[in-house]
Protein backbone atom coordinates (compact mmCIF):
# COMPACT_ATOMS: atom_id res chain seq x y z
CA UNK A 1 0.00 0.00 0.00
CA UNK A 2 2.82 2.37 0.91
CA UNK A 3 4.68 1.51 -2.29
CA UNK A 4 1.57 2.25 -4.35
CA UNK A 5 1.17 5.62 -2.62
CA UNK A 6 4.81 6.52 -3.27
CA UNK A 7 4.47 5.47 -6.89
CA UNK A 8 1.36 7.60 -7.30
CA UNK A 9 3.07 10.63 -5.74
CA UNK A 10 6.09 10.19 -8.03
CA UNK A 11 3.80 9.84 -11.04
CA UNK A 12 1.90 13.03 -10.20
CA UNK A 13 5.18 14.85 -9.53
CA UNK A 14 6.51 13.72 -12.90
CA UNK A 15 3.35 14.87 -14.69
CA UNK A 16 3.55 18.31 -13.07
CA UNK A 17 7.24 18.54 -13.93
CA UNK A 18 6.57 17.67 -17.57
CA UNK A 19 3.75 20.21 -17.82
CA UNK A 20 5.99 22.87 -16.28
CA UNK A 21 8.77 22.07 -18.75
CA UNK A 22 6.27 22.24 -21.63
CA UNK A 23 5.20 25.71 -20.49
CA UNK A 24 8.81 26.88 -20.27
CA UNK A 25 9.53 25.33 -23.65
CA UNK A 26 6.62 27.16 -25.26
CA UNK A 27 7.87 30.49 -23.92
CA UNK A 28 11.38 29.74 -25.18
CA UNK A 29 10.08 28.77 -28.61
CA UNK A 30 8.04 31.97 -28.88
CA UNK A 31 11.05 34.01 -27.77
CA UNK A 32 13.39 32.36 -30.26
CA UNK A 33 10.89 32.66 -33.10
CA UNK A 34 10.30 36.36 -32.46
CA UNK A 35 14.02 37.06 -32.25
CA UNK A 36 14.77 35.18 -35.48
CA UNK A 37 11.85 36.83 -37.30
CA UNK A 38 12.28 40.34 -35.87
CA UNK A 39 16.03 40.97 -35.92
CA UNK A 40 16.47 41.05 -39.76
CA UNK A 41 14.18 44.07 -40.20
CA UNK A 42 15.89 45.95 -37.36
CA UNK A 43 19.26 45.30 -39.02
CA UNK A 44 18.01 46.61 -42.39
CA UNK A 45 16.15 49.64 -41.02
CA UNK A 46 18.53 50.45 -38.16
CA UNK A 47 17.74 50.25 -34.46
CA UNK A 48 17.52 54.01 -33.86
CA UNK A 49 15.41 54.84 -36.96
CA UNK A 50 13.13 51.91 -36.16
CA UNK A 51 12.55 52.69 -32.47
CA UNK A 52 12.67 56.48 -32.62
CA UNK A 53 11.39 57.25 -36.10
CA UNK A 54 8.16 59.24 -36.06
CA UNK A 55 6.79 58.17 -39.45
CA UNK A 56 5.30 54.83 -40.42
CA UNK A 57 4.57 54.57 -44.13
CA UNK A 58 5.06 50.91 -44.91
CA UNK A 59 3.25 50.98 -48.28
CA UNK A 60 4.75 54.21 -49.65
CA UNK A 61 7.18 54.21 -52.56
CA UNK A 62 9.93 55.30 -50.18
CA UNK A 63 8.80 53.30 -47.15
CA UNK A 64 9.43 54.53 -43.61
CA UNK A 65 9.33 52.23 -40.60
CA UNK A 66 9.45 54.39 -37.48
CA UNK A 67 7.44 52.94 -34.58
CA UNK A 68 7.86 55.67 -31.95
CA UNK A 69 4.18 56.71 -32.32
CA UNK A 70 3.12 53.11 -31.67
CA UNK A 71 5.40 52.77 -28.65
CA UNK A 72 4.25 56.01 -27.04
CA UNK A 73 0.60 55.25 -27.80
CA UNK A 74 0.89 51.81 -26.16
CA UNK A 75 2.63 53.31 -23.12
CA UNK A 76 0.12 56.16 -22.71
CA UNK A 77 -2.86 53.92 -23.39
CA UNK A 78 -1.75 51.26 -20.94
CA UNK A 79 -0.81 53.83 -18.29
CA UNK A 80 -4.19 55.55 -18.65
CA UNK A 81 -6.04 52.25 -18.38
CA UNK A 82 -4.05 51.32 -15.27
CA UNK A 83 -4.65 54.71 -13.65
CA UNK A 84 -8.40 54.29 -14.14
CA UNK A 85 -8.79 50.53 -13.83
CA UNK A 86 -6.46 49.59 -10.97
CA UNK A 87 -8.01 51.82 -8.26
CA UNK A 88 -11.53 50.77 -9.25
CA UNK A 89 -10.61 47.08 -9.40
CA UNK A 90 -8.58 47.19 -6.19
CA UNK A 91 -11.24 48.95 -4.14
CA UNK A 92 -13.92 46.67 -5.56
CA UNK A 93 -11.90 43.60 -4.57
CA UNK A 94 -11.42 44.90 -1.00
CA UNK A 95 -15.16 45.54 -0.73
CA UNK A 96 -16.09 42.12 -2.09
CA UNK A 97 -13.60 40.25 0.06
CA UNK A 98 -14.04 42.07 3.35
CA UNK A 99 -17.31 43.96 3.66
CA UNK A 100 -19.82 42.91 1.00
CA UNK A 101 -22.81 40.77 2.06
CA UNK A 102 -22.75 37.28 0.57
CA UNK A 103 -25.68 37.96 -1.74
CA UNK A 104 -24.16 41.15 -3.17
CA UNK A 105 -20.77 39.47 -3.47
CA UNK A 106 -22.31 36.60 -5.42
CA UNK A 107 -24.08 38.97 -7.81
CA UNK A 108 -21.01 41.16 -8.38
CA UNK A 109 -18.72 38.17 -8.89
CA UNK A 110 -21.15 36.74 -11.43
CA UNK A 111 -21.15 40.06 -13.29
CA UNK A 112 -17.35 40.21 -13.19
CA UNK A 113 -17.10 36.66 -14.54
CA UNK A 114 -19.53 37.58 -17.31
CA UNK A 115 -17.46 40.67 -18.09
CA UNK A 116 -14.35 38.50 -18.34
CA UNK A 117 -16.06 36.22 -20.85
CA UNK A 118 -17.23 38.94 -23.23
CA UNK A 119 -15.20 38.82 -26.49
CA UNK A 120 -12.99 41.84 -27.12
CA UNK A 121 -14.78 42.54 -30.39
CA UNK A 122 -17.97 43.16 -28.42
CA UNK A 123 -16.18 45.73 -26.24
CA UNK A 124 -14.94 47.36 -29.44
CA UNK A 125 -18.38 47.34 -31.02
CA UNK A 126 -20.08 48.91 -27.97
CA UNK A 127 -17.27 51.44 -27.70
CA UNK A 128 -17.56 52.32 -31.37
CA UNK A 129 -21.35 52.75 -31.20
CA UNK A 130 -21.66 54.38 -27.76
CA UNK A 131 -18.36 55.69 -26.43
CA UNK A 132 -16.93 57.21 -29.62
CA UNK A 133 -20.07 59.31 -30.41
CA UNK A 134 -20.27 60.25 -26.73
CA UNK A 135 -16.71 61.60 -26.70
CA UNK A 136 -17.39 63.49 -29.91
CA UNK A 137 -20.47 65.19 -28.43
CA UNK A 138 -19.12 65.84 -24.93
CA UNK A 139 -15.73 67.24 -25.94
CA UNK A 140 -16.82 68.74 -29.28
CA UNK A 141 -14.10 67.06 -31.31
CA UNK A 142 -14.20 66.12 -34.96
CA UNK A 143 -13.85 62.38 -34.29
CA UNK A 144 -14.39 60.51 -31.03
CA UNK A 145 -12.20 57.59 -32.17
CA UNK A 146 -9.15 58.51 -30.14
CA UNK A 147 -6.66 57.57 -27.47
CA UNK A 148 -9.19 58.55 -24.79
CA UNK A 149 -11.73 56.07 -26.14
CA UNK A 150 -9.10 53.33 -26.18
CA UNK A 151 -8.08 54.11 -22.58
CA UNK A 152 -11.68 53.86 -21.34
CA UNK A 153 -12.28 50.57 -23.16
CA UNK A 154 -9.02 49.08 -21.88
CA UNK A 155 -9.77 50.22 -18.32
CA UNK A 156 -13.06 48.32 -18.44
CA UNK A 157 -11.48 45.25 -20.01
CA UNK A 158 -8.79 44.87 -17.32
CA UNK A 159 -11.23 45.06 -14.42
CA UNK A 160 -12.13 41.33 -14.31
CA UNK A 161 -8.48 40.24 -14.12
CA UNK A 162 -7.67 42.69 -11.34
CA UNK A 163 -10.82 42.04 -9.32
CA UNK A 164 -10.84 38.24 -9.46
CA UNK A 165 -7.16 37.71 -8.66
CA UNK A 166 -7.15 40.39 -5.94
CA UNK A 167 -10.23 38.91 -4.26
CA UNK A 168 -8.57 35.49 -4.23
CA UNK A 169 -5.42 36.97 -2.69
CA UNK A 170 -7.35 38.88 -0.03
CA UNK A 171 -9.47 35.83 0.85
CA UNK A 172 -6.27 33.87 1.46
CA UNK A 173 -5.09 36.24 4.23
CA UNK A 174 -5.37 34.37 7.58
CA UNK A 175 -8.13 35.64 9.83
CA UNK A 176 -5.68 35.67 12.74
CA UNK A 177 -3.94 38.70 11.22
CA UNK A 178 -7.13 40.71 11.11
CA UNK A 179 -8.31 39.54 14.54
CA UNK A 180 -5.00 40.59 16.07
CA UNK A 181 -5.25 44.02 14.47
CA UNK A 182 -8.81 44.50 15.68
CA UNK A 183 -7.82 43.34 19.16
CA UNK A 184 -5.14 46.04 19.26
CA UNK A 185 -7.79 48.71 18.65
CA UNK A 186 -7.57 49.23 14.90
CA UNK A 187 -10.78 49.95 13.03
CA UNK A 188 -11.98 47.49 10.35
CA UNK A 189 -10.98 49.88 7.55
CA UNK A 190 -7.52 50.33 9.04
CA UNK A 191 -7.21 46.56 9.37
CA UNK A 192 -8.19 45.94 5.75
CA UNK A 193 -5.79 48.47 4.28
CA UNK A 194 -2.87 48.19 6.74
CA UNK A 195 -2.94 44.45 7.45
CA UNK A 196 -4.91 42.50 4.85
CA UNK A 197 -3.76 44.40 1.78
CA UNK A 198 -0.01 44.28 2.66
CA UNK A 199 -0.36 40.57 3.42
CA UNK A 200 -1.95 40.02 -0.01
CA UNK A 201 0.53 42.33 -1.76
CA UNK A 202 2.01 39.61 -3.95
CA UNK A 203 -1.37 38.47 -5.27
CA UNK A 204 -2.55 42.03 -5.88
CA UNK A 205 0.67 42.78 -7.77
CA UNK A 206 0.05 39.70 -9.91
CA UNK A 207 -3.43 41.01 -10.66
CA UNK A 208 -1.97 44.33 -11.79
CA UNK A 209 0.53 42.53 -14.04
CA UNK A 210 -2.31 40.54 -15.61
CA UNK A 211 -4.18 43.78 -16.17
CA UNK A 212 -1.14 45.40 -17.78
CA UNK A 213 -0.66 42.37 -19.99
CA UNK A 214 -4.29 42.50 -21.08
CA UNK A 215 -4.07 46.22 -21.80
CA UNK A 216 -0.82 46.01 -23.77
CA UNK A 217 -1.85 42.89 -25.69
CA UNK A 218 -5.36 43.94 -26.72
CA UNK A 219 -5.79 44.57 -30.44
CA UNK A 220 -9.31 44.22 -31.81
CA UNK A 221 -11.17 46.42 -29.34
CA UNK A 222 -8.68 49.29 -29.46
CA UNK A 223 -8.49 49.06 -33.24
CA UNK A 224 -12.23 49.73 -33.41
CA UNK A 225 -12.24 52.75 -31.09
CA UNK A 226 -8.82 54.38 -31.54
CA UNK A 227 -9.05 55.35 -35.21
CA UNK A 228 -6.03 53.17 -36.12
CA UNK A 229 -4.01 56.03 -37.64
CA UNK A 230 -0.22 56.21 -37.23
CA UNK A 231 -0.12 59.59 -35.47
CA UNK A 232 1.90 60.75 -32.51
CA UNK A 233 -0.32 60.21 -29.47
CA UNK A 234 -2.77 62.85 -28.30
CA UNK A 235 -5.76 62.38 -26.00
CA UNK A 236 -8.28 63.28 -28.73
CA UNK A 237 -6.09 62.14 -31.62
CA UNK A 238 -6.68 59.01 -33.70
CA UNK A 239 -3.81 56.68 -32.87
CA UNK A 240 -2.43 53.22 -33.53
CA UNK A 241 -1.08 50.82 -30.90
CA UNK A 242 1.73 48.28 -31.32
CA UNK A 243 -0.80 45.47 -31.38
CA UNK A 244 -3.11 47.14 -33.90
CA UNK A 245 -0.15 47.94 -36.16
CA UNK A 246 0.57 44.23 -36.44
CA UNK A 247 -3.05 43.15 -36.72
CA UNK A 248 -4.04 45.72 -39.34
CA UNK A 249 -1.18 45.06 -41.79
CA UNK A 250 -0.13 41.45 -41.34
CA UNK A 251 -2.75 40.06 -43.75
CA UNK A 252 -1.35 41.88 -46.80
CA UNK A 253 2.27 42.46 -45.78
CA UNK A 254 5.32 41.03 -47.54
CA UNK A 255 9.07 41.47 -47.64
CA UNK A 256 10.55 44.10 -45.34
CA UNK A 257 7.12 45.27 -44.24
CA UNK A 258 6.28 41.81 -42.91
CA UNK A 259 9.64 41.56 -41.19
CA UNK A 260 9.07 44.95 -39.58
CA UNK A 261 5.75 43.73 -38.19
CA UNK A 262 7.54 40.82 -36.54
CA UNK A 263 10.00 43.37 -35.12
CA UNK A 264 7.05 45.24 -33.62
CA UNK A 265 5.86 41.98 -32.06
CA UNK A 266 9.34 41.50 -30.61
CA UNK A 267 9.27 44.99 -29.08
CA UNK A 268 5.85 44.24 -27.60
CA UNK A 269 7.13 40.97 -26.15
CA UNK A 270 10.10 42.76 -24.58
CA UNK A 271 7.74 45.29 -23.00
CA UNK A 272 5.90 42.51 -21.20
CA UNK A 273 9.17 40.92 -20.08
CA UNK A 274 10.49 44.21 -18.71
CA UNK A 275 7.27 44.92 -16.82
CA UNK A 276 7.32 41.48 -15.17
CA UNK A 277 11.02 41.77 -14.32
CA UNK A 278 10.57 45.26 -12.86
CA UNK A 279 7.65 44.14 -10.71
CA UNK A 280 9.53 41.09 -9.40
CA UNK A 281 12.52 43.29 -8.58
CA UNK A 282 10.27 45.75 -6.77
CA UNK A 283 8.54 43.04 -4.73
CA UNK A 284 11.84 41.38 -3.90
CA UNK A 285 13.22 44.69 -2.65
CA UNK A 286 10.14 45.22 -0.49
CA UNK A 287 10.48 41.79 1.09
CA UNK A 288 14.14 42.38 1.88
Amino acid sequence: MKDEKNFFEKLVHSIFLILGLVTVGCVLLITIYLIISGIPAIKKIGLVPFLFGKTWESTAEHASYGILPFILTSIYGTAGAIVIGVPIGFLTSVYLSKTAPKRIRGIVEAVVSLLAGIPSVVFGLVGMLVLVPGIRKIFHVADGASLLAAIVVLAIMILPSIIKVSVTALDAVPEEYENASLALGATPIETYFRVSVPAAKSGIATAVVLGIGRAIGEAMAVMMVSGNVANMPGLFQSVRFLTTAVASEMSYSSGLQRQALFSIALVLFLFIMLINAALKFFLKGKKE
